[in-house]
């Protein structure tokens, strides 16, 4: 099985990415996110991923490890800003329960699933020929990843926003796992950022100040930790 993964590493990385938009779009299409087979299915993906690199014996390869000293990266108190945007105007909570928990579960298998693709299995194999290759590609596929959310109901216009600071947020995840060889601080950022979308309050001034500030902080703590954290 390595062996075979290992000499067509780009067509499992396609693939992957391919199998990934067509399950999350049948899901968003036909059962919504607070949906218990959404939360089913999504989980059943990520432990597909897990067993997988296990089998590859790729666990810590592909960042499922602790980051070594996190004081360099400011114990990464900029991705708590970035996780809890979804609060910044108040608490919705309208949703009945079991929706709430279904939402969850969800958004953690997306986050997780989400960084261990695009960070992990694009980024690695892409960084062997080109680490700016790799980087650049990593953010925009991200990024740009999200336009798909057109083709289930969204508007263009935040979902336009919603490129535009994915990309930039995808750039600083995947300088963080380059630099820090963990994808551990991505996913449980990417997982809670997705979580509370489910409590957030729609204003109007927030919907265009939250992807600049966005933007902003995660282009600015990527320059820093590319400063400060020697490869």
């Amino acid at each position: 099985m390595k062996q075979i993964f290992e000499k067509n590493e780009t067509l499992f990385c396609i693939l992957l990415i391919l199998l990934y938009v067509i399950i999350n779009s049948y899901c968003m299409q036909n059962f919504g996110l607070t949906d218990y087979r959404s939360a089913i299915i999504n989980t059943i993906f990520s432990i597909f991923l897990i067993v997988l690199m296990i089998i590859l014996k790729r666990t810590k390869y592909y960042g499922l490890t602790k980051v070594i000293n996190p004081k360099k990266y400011l114990f990464f108190i900029p991705l708590i800003l970035i996780a809890t945007v979804n609060l910044w105007n108040g608490i919705n909570i309208n949703n009945r329960t079991n929706e709430i928990i279904f939402y969850i579960l969800t958004m953690i298998n997306v986050g997780f699933i989400e960084e261990i693709i695009f960070r992990g299995f694009l980024f690695k194999m892409m960084e062997k020929d080109n680490i700016k290759s790799a980087i650049i590609v990593g953010a925009l596929t991200f990024g740009i990843g999200h336009i798909i959310n057109l083709f289930n109901g969204a508007d263009i216009i935040p979902t336009l926003m919603q490129v535009c600071y994915a990309t930039a947020i995808g750039y600083l995840f995947v300088i963080i796992f380059y630099k820090s060889k963990s994808l551990i601080p991505c996913i449980i950022t990417h997982s809670i950022t997705n979580s509370l979308a489910i409590f957030n309050v729609e204003n109007t001034i927030l919907t265009y100040i939250v992807p600049i500030f966005l933007i902003v902080i995660s282009i600015s703590y990527a320059i820093y930790i590319n400063k400060i954290v020697k490869d």
